[in-house]
């Protein structure tokens, strides 16, 4: 019997052990961010006075410790068009295991000392947010990313939509131009450049989420009638979703402020809602007036929906929130 006991307590801790493990871990969101014409500016002037003066591309023989700035357009994040820049500030260090003359003796392979930073926009040129690293550029990732991606830099926060991020930033294998920074920045999209992709892994402070209640999710009837199995929504019914975790709104608040009645602040960044996977038109993306993290969402249900439970699922900012399931007839 004892034996017996000792067995079902076992079981139980580690159940809660699971659980726990469970709630604690950090859900990951991954940006796949594409981007072009990336130029690593390097100083190898005596003379500050010739600082960006020729308009030609301005080749350059590279030596260890030289200090350099990297520019490049964000095209694209997650497959979706995009706008932006890629900015980064180093200095070579050229680590190797087995260093040619001039390059730095350590255990492992680096190429720079980095702060990397990125600011995306909607394609329109409107601002969504900016992300902040700082580490190494060059050589393997770190442990836990996947394999065959360079760089191990850290996330160590972010601005507007990304604000409270922190995380991981590494390269697939891509390719730069090197310049002098006698070359005038002002040509780099004419002089053209390298491209590749940049992989954002981000735990952020808050993800977008569909409020729920005792009663099930907070989805209305255009009449505020909840959505319940003994009044479904429909097929091309417009709905009131209620929402949390959307992130900064425009024209624009202090923290903390309570959204008005006027002017409505609309959802600033990029959203997507889907039904069954496919998705809804968002017709309106607002604060909720009186509060300060609560949103309303009006969304038209797919065409073609078919009837039964249907799983409701939100997207801010490229980040994606929990799916809940609501009735369809």
């Amino acid at each position: 019997m004892l034996i017996h006991w000792k067995s079902l307590l076992t079981a139980a801790l580690c159940a809660v052990v699971l659980r726990q493990a469970s709630a604690q871990a950090p859900q990951i969101t991954t940006l796949d961010i594409e981007w072009e014409n990336a130029v690593v500016y390097t100083d190898n002037l005596a003379d500050p006075a010739k600082l960006v003066t020729s308009a030609n591309a301005v080749n350059l023989s590279l030596r260890n410790f030289m200090p350099n700035i990297t520019i490049a357009d964000i095209k694209s994040v997650n497959g979706k068009p995009a706008a932006g820049y890629w900015a980064s500030k180093a200095r070579f260090i050229m680590l190797s295991p087995n260093p040619t003359p001039g390059q730095a003796i350590g255990d492992t392979g680096r190429g720079a000392l980095a702060e990397t930073h990125l600011e995306i926009l909607h394609a329109d040129g409107t601002r969504i947010g900016s992300i902040m690293s700082t580490g190494f550029a060059g050589g393997t990732a770190p442990p836990g990313a996947s394999p065959g991606l360079l760089g191990n830099l850290a996330v160590s926060g972010g601005t507007g939509a990304f604000l409270g991020v922190r995380g991981m930033l590494t390269f697939p294998p891509f390719t730069v131009r090197l310049a002098s920074m006698e070359e005038d920045p002002a040509n780099r999209r004419t002089h053209g450049g390298g491209r590749g992709r940049i992989i954002v892994s981000l735990i952020p402070l808050s993800r977008p989420e569909i409020v729920s209640t005792a009663n099930g999710p907070a989805v209305f009837h255009a009449d505020f009638s909840p959505v319940t199995s003994t009044r479904p929504a429909r097929a091309g019914e417009t709905l009131i979703v209620t929402a949390t975790g959307l992130g900064p709104t425009r024209p624009g608040l202090s923290p903390g402020t309570p959204f008005p009645e006027s002017p409505l602040q609309e959802v600033n960044s990029p959203l997507e809602v889907t039904v069954n996977g496919k998705p809804a038109d968002v017709i309106n993306k607002i604060g909720w007036p009186g509060t300060s993290d609560i949103y309303r969402l009006d969304i038209r249900v797919p065409d073609g929906t078919a009837p039964g439970v249907a799983m409701l699922q939100l997207t801010a900012a490229f980040m994606t929130g929990r799916d809940v399931r609501i009735p369809i007839q």
